[in-house]
Order: structure tokens, then C-alpha cells, then sequence
């Protein structure tokens, strides 16, 4: 195998992972609304008989789920940074070097909790089950 083959192969084993983790993010994604739905059916079959406590139950997996699917964005990140590095060079050995990744300047985690994407789609799950909550508690 010459040096642009193994680059190539390089990769496209470093696409296969960002794939993985963009399929990881979506299954989050998934799962989190399957538990607002849940919460929601759960809020409207009590009838107006529970706590103004019940709503951190709700809202904790929410935020973890966020806190995952930011962890997920933020590996998927790192990787597209490997690429970018990868797809320059004449040559390769294989190596994922991820701590290079982390002195870029968009590469931190919080970066990718806090991106407009995720912060749209958290923060909506969130008022949704706030509005929803306080509507038939009234």
C-alpha cells in the first residue's frame, strides 16, 4: 500500500468513528424525547396530584441527556479536527493524536454543550415540560 492509500484508508477509518459518534448523538436525541414523552403522560395522568418537586425529576434526565449529547458533539469535534489534519498530509501512521485536537480553539467541551444546535433543542424540551407542567398543575 503506497503513502496516499494509507492516507486515504486513514481516513476512512476516522469518518467511520465520526459516524459512530453522530449515530450516538442521534440516539440520545431519541431517548431524551422518549422520556419527555414519558414525563408528559405521566404529568397528565396524575390528575393535578403531585409535588412542584416532580418537575426536577423530569427535568435531571433532560440535562443529562444534554450533557451526554454535548460529550458526543464534542468527541465527533475532535475527530473532524483528525481529519482536517489527516487529509493534509502526504503520509500517515495511523495515529488518532486527540490531545493535539485540544489546543484548537473551538475544541472544548463546553463549547459543544453550549452550541446553538443542541441549546435550541434542550432548552425547548426544557419549556415544553416547564409550560406543560404548570398548565395542568393550574
Amino acid at each position: 500500500m503506497d503513502d496516499k492509500e494509507q492516507v486515504v484508508k486513514h481516513l476512512e477509518i476516522t469518518q467511520g468513528v465520526v459516524n459512530r459518534l453522530a449515530g450516538n448523538s442521534f440516539s440520545i436525541k431519541g431517548w431524551s424525547m422518549a422520556i419527555l414523552a414519558a414525563a408528559i403522560l405521566f404529568i397528565a395522568r396524575s390528575n393535578g396530584e403531585y409535588s412542584e418537586y416532580l418537575i426536577l425529576t423530569f427535568l435531571i434526565p433532560i440535562f443529562g441527556f444534554w450533557l451526554l449529547d454535548g460529550y458526543f458533539l464534542w468527541q465527533e469535534r475532535l475527530f473532524r479536527g483528525i481529519y482536517d489534519d489527516v487529509r493534509q498530509q502526504e503520509t500517515t501512521d495511523f495515529k488518532m493524536n486527540i490531545p493535539a485536537q485540544f489546543k484548537k480553539v473551538d475544541n472544548k467541551w463546553r463549547d459543544s454543550v453550549c452550541s446553538l444546535t443542541l441549546w435550541i433543542f434542550y432548552s425547548v424540551e426544557v419549556v415544553f415540560i416547564v409550560v406543560v407542567f404548570f398548565i395542568l398543575k393550574g
